[in-house]
């Protein structure tokens, strides 16, 4: 017996509540709401200019066209597979299904307009832009926006956190929690700005990009000022020089910067699971979930492991799509056509590894005595305040110690010195009074510098 139909990517089947809102813009049916919309606006814009004789639709005309094409629904997805599986073509399919709409609300005196001049890179460049930029700007933006905004708050919250830092994953100079999650803030913010400012551009000048069905339509008009008028009108950015397609070159950079996002979101879940592996976040038990099913002690991390493998996954799709959209033979191939179609599933993974570092955070809880202890476990990392003052006091006159770096790489390096220890060893220093008083009261956990500070550069 064969099994039922089931989807083949998780993100269609088990993960498919964290990404559903993509399918709106990104699926086929998204596609195609938006190919019947451009559609629908260049015909529009025709009968509105009154080109080739034709006249403007009235108020009610215009308003079931336009609803028409926003409405577009499984009635519509219906109808549409019917004629493509005779078109063989898709975007020939939407224009019949627009031309019968046209015939409905008794249109057809205009019908010639559907597709006028039009390639079907023209209708596909367009639908792709405005359903990718819907796509991050409503459902992908908004979510990192929301990881962000989790990571500052707990920058704040955790600011004056001192912790041992690791540099080569030894101990090092002290740092605070906070200070660490900030620097995340700060670098994601910085691709924020970025994705933000990203152009989606439109082409919309025929079948080699020259105008020339257009001219031999009607040589007395301006096409390309009509073309940039139309392209704007849809909020893209008009391109006025292209092949068949659009280069993707907007395309290329908007899916390197969210390929940078997701690596930097990699980092931070990679370093926030070492800290729980360390003990310094104690995770949070969620009511009923299991760890492991033999062992009942275990509280996996699986939060920011199932992130990292979907931010790999995510932007080994974003950097395939950057590489190859560029690239098209000569003034067109198809390349692109079946590429294209995989910008939901790269956008996916990213946005369910969003989705997972917003719920982790929320499951883990900070352990201020695994990092006081951590700290106290190694005063031996103040060697470099130790040898730092000296090499002031010697500048200033007041020592004459010779190569200080030694005399404490001496006393520090691969072993355990204590508290004890390093004031026997700053008491006999020859260095000045001052000097002395600061380091004898220096210890691990006040020895982060400006940490604490340093947060305000991404508090709000």
């Amino acid at each position: 017996m064969s099994l039922p139909i089931q989807p083949i990517s998780p993100l269609d089947g088990r993960y498919s509540a964290a990404v559903s809102a993509l399918g709106e813009h990104l699926s086929e049916a998204g596609l195609n709401r938006a190919r019947v919309r451009v559609e629908v606006e260049w015909l529009i814009y025709l009968t509105d200019h009154e080109l080739f004789g034709s006249v403007r639709l009235d108020h009610e005309e215009l308003r079931q066209l336009r609803e028409f094409a926003a409405e577009f629904g499984q009635t519509e997805i219906d109808e549409l597979a019917t004629l493509e599986a005779t078109t063989r073509h898709d975007v020939k399919a939407v224009e019949y299904l627009v031309r019968r709409k046209l015939a409905d609300l008794g249109l057809t005196s205009v019908a010639e307009l559907t597709h006028f001049a039009s390639t079907s890179e023209d209708i596909n460049n367009l639908s792709y832009a405005i359903t990718i930029s819907a796509a991050i700007r409503e459902v992908w933006l908004p979510k990192f926006r929301t990881v962000i905004e989790a990571l500052r708050s707990a920058a704040v919250e955790m600011r004056d956190d001192a912790m041992l830092a690791h540099t080569h994953g030894q101990p090092a100079t002290p740092t605070t929690m906070g200070k660490e999650f900030a620097v995340f803030v700060y670098r994601l913010e910085r691709i924020l700005s970025q994705i933000e400012a990203t152009e989606y551009l439109g082409k919309f000048s025929g079948a080699t990009g020259t105008f020339a069905a257009h001219l031999a339509a009607d040589a007395a008009q301006d096409w390309p000022a009509i073309s940039n008028e139309f392209v704007t009108s849809l909020g893209l950015t008009w391109n006025p020089l292209t092949t068949q397609i659009e280069s993707h070159d907007w395309q290329a950079e908007l899916y390197s910067r969210v390929s940078h996002a997701n690596r930097v979101l990699h980092n931070l879940c990679t370093d926030v699971w070492t800290y729980i592996s360390m003990g310094y976040f104690r995770q949070i038990p969620q009511a009923g979930a299991t760890g492991s099913s033999t062992m009942p002690h275990k509280i996996n991390p699986i939060r920011f492991e199932n992130a990292e493998a979907n931010l790999e996954l995510s932007s080994a799709l974003l950097d395939s799509l950057g590489a190859t959209l560029v690239t098209s033979r000569l003034q067109r191939d198809l390349t692109d056509s079946t590429t294209q179609r995989n910008i939901g599933v790269a956008l996916g993974h990213s946005l369910l590894a969003l989705d997972n570092i917003e719920r982790g955070l929320k499951e883990i809880d900070l352990s201020q005595d695994a990092l006081a202890a951590d700290l106290d476990g190694n005063w031996e990392i103040l060697g470099e305040a130790i040898q730092t003052v000296i090499r002031a006091e010697i500048t200033a006159g007041r020592s004459s110690i010779v190569d200080p770096y030694a005399i404490l790489k001496d006393l520090t390096r691969g072993k355990r010195v204590g508290q004890a220890e390093l004031v026997e060893f700053i008491d006999g220093l020859d260095i000045g009074d001052d000097a002395k008083a600061r380091l004898r009261v220096l210890t691990p956990a006040t020895y982060a510098g400006l940490a604490t500070n340093l947060v305000d550069y991404i508090a709000r």
